[in-house]
């Protein structure tokens, strides 16, 4: 699954491929978010890591979990 991430003041968005599920992305960032922590952790399909404050957090876009087509398609 795709994920992007928009950075508050920052011209660029955080865009990478995770194994997790979209409901557990969901999850984590809302529970990041309830309980006022000060950064939510992000790990994609490679192994790395990302820490992302959630202070700066302007949106995150969970792509579908369906792989895409390759070929013709009737």
């Amino acid at each position: 699954m795709e994920i992007r991430i928009g950075i508050a003041n920052t011209g660029r968005e955080l865009n990478f491929e995770t194994n997790e599920a979209a409901a557990d992305v969901k999850k984590s960032v809302a529970a990041a978010l309830d309980a006022g922590a000060t950064h939510v952790t992000f790990a994609d399909a490679k192994g790395n890591s990302y820490i992302v404050p959630t202070a700066g957090l302007a949106y995150v876009e969970l792509g579908s979990e369906e792989s895409r087509r390759v070929g013709f398609v009737a």
